[in-house]
Parts: C-alpha cells; structure tokens; sequence
C-alpha cells in the first residue's frame, strides 16, 4: 500500500490536486481520508464551547486515531472513519466503511505537522496558493456550504486561520517532497506524482 499525503493551506486547491491525481488511477485503486474527519469528539461541551474551539490547531485533530486507522489499513484491515459536522461542530454518530486499496490518500490543512503521520507517509505533498485566494476560496466556500456570512468569515480569518497558517501549516511545507504551486495548469507537478505512484505500484 502507498499512503500519500497531501497538505496545504486552507483553499489552497488540495481537493483539486487530489482528483487530478484520482482521475488517472482505476477507482478500485485508491482510498481517500480527509483529516476533517478527524476532529476530536467534542460531545463533553456544549454547543457554544464547541463553537469557539481553534480548529486549525493541531490540538484539534485526533492524530492517534488518524495514524491508528492508517496503520490498520496498511495491515489490509478495514476501518471505521468518524464522520464530523461542521454545523453542530461535533463528530456524529454516523462513520465511513473504509477499505485498504493500494493507494490512500490522506488530504487536510495539518497533516504534516504531526511527526508521527509524517512518517507514515510514502509520498508527501503540498499545495502552495497565494493567501489572496486562499481567502478569496475559504468566502465562498463558507458561504455556499457552510452557512456562514461574509463578517463571519472575515473575523475568523484574520482572528485564526492567517494566524494558524503561518504558525502550524507554512512551516510544514518543509517536510514535503513535492510543492505543487496550485493553478488550473499545474499538470507537470501532477505528472511526476503520478509516475512516482505508477513506479511504487508497479
């Protein structure tokens, strides 16, 4: 099994990067976890708490049971993925039949900066965007998907997510073994991940 992971800052255009590399591998052959579904179990506090959580702080991530799951899938096990919702800002009660394929991958803001997934990781990612339309990406995003006005959003950009990004995410673009800088024609970045991937699988 190749497990690759494939960080970047919020908006950055991971899930972007991730179908383009999804759409030349045969479906049966690739498994995706999202590090959203990996928000730590919330229930002990009450909606309002739970609300002012720091969910771009690694602290908010259960990377035990995130490097946990991958270990087991890499033991051809099957796993049970948490399903989180941002709407009640709490996992559900719902989860996600996972089966071991040959590639999996692992996208989220912050899963380069836990040393342990790090390490588990055959092929490190990540996308580079500039912040503009970063920002510009999270706007509409909030808007449509989650519900959020446009104030909303703004506040908890400046007040976390720029702050968050330039404390735990930039610097882990260190540790990756590829930077792709994420525009419409990035397809030379994408060809080499997908010779790499082709290689380890043959």
């Amino acid at each position: 099994m190749l497990i690759i992971g494939i960080a970047g800052g919020t908006g950055s255009g991971k899930t972007t990067v991730v179908h383009q590399i999804m759409n030349e591998l045969p479906l049966t052959e690739v498994g995706i976890i999202s590090q959203d579904s990996y928000y730590r179990d919330n229930s002990s506090l009450s909606f309002e708490d739970r609300a002012k959580i720091n969910f771009d702080h690694p602290r908010a991530i259960d990377f035990e049971l995130l490097a946990q799951h991958l270990k087991e899938l890499r033991e051809g096990k099957t796993i049970e993925q948490p399903v989180y919702s941002f709407v009640t800002h709490n996992r559900t009660d719902d989860t996600v039949i996972t089966h071991p394929r040959k590639v999996m991958i692992v996208e989220g803001i912050l899963i380069l900066s836990d040393p342990k997934l790090r390490e588990m990781f055959d092929i490190k990612i990540f996308v580079h965007a500039d912040s503009d339309e970063r920002l510009i990406r999270r706007l509409k995003r909030d808007i449509a998907e989650r519900g959020r006005d446009m104030d909303e959003v703004l506040n908890r950009y400046q007040t976390t997510l720029k702050p968050m990004h330039q404390q735990f995410i930039e610097p882990t673009k260190t540790h990756a073994d590829i930077i792709i800088p994420n525009d419409k024609y990035n397809t030379v970045a994408i060809d080499v991940v997908r010779a790499v991937i082709n290689q380890r699988l043959a």
